[in-house]
């Protein structure tokens, strides 16, 4: 049993796996994953637990060397596009139309889906490394 860091076994082992430049996909409930993706279901209840959760858990052991955002999220949910954007400052961030986000999506090594219902709440991780 793990004391400290990401408890959760398939998140840890994600996180343990990742090489640089491969990407994980945070999203809210109403994403569709594509088939052939890890999928790793966390969403409980509406808003349970939410991007912003995991973004904070999951930078406490994975370096990202850059983020990307659907330009929607900053048009239709512009509070929520600020908070996810201020855990990654000095990072490179990307904007780009929904649609080419669902379909980098189809590469990502992992997508992990929360409870967030906030529209546009998902982010693309491109993991750096810590040296």
């Amino acid at each position: 049993m793990k004391k400290t860091g990401i408890l959760h076994k398939d998140i840890s082992e994600l996180v343990a796996a990742i090489g640089h430049t491969d990407s994980i996909i945070i999203c809210d409930a109403g994403f569709p994953i594509p088939s052939g993706v890890k999928r790793i279901d966390l969403g409980v209840e509406e808003n349970l637990p939410t991007t912003l959760d995991l973004i904070r858990v999951i930078l406490k052991e994975l370096p990202v060397e850059k983020i990307i955002v659907a330009k929607e999220t900053e048009e239709v949910s512009p509070e929520r596009y600020d908070e996810m954007v201020s855990f990654f400052p000095g990072v490179e961030r990307k904007l780009i139309p929904h649609i080419d986000f669902k379909e980098i999506s189809k590469n990502a090594k992992a997508v992990i889906k929360t409870g967030d219902c906030t529209p546009y709440s998902n982010i693309i991780l491109i993991a750096g490394v810590p040296y």
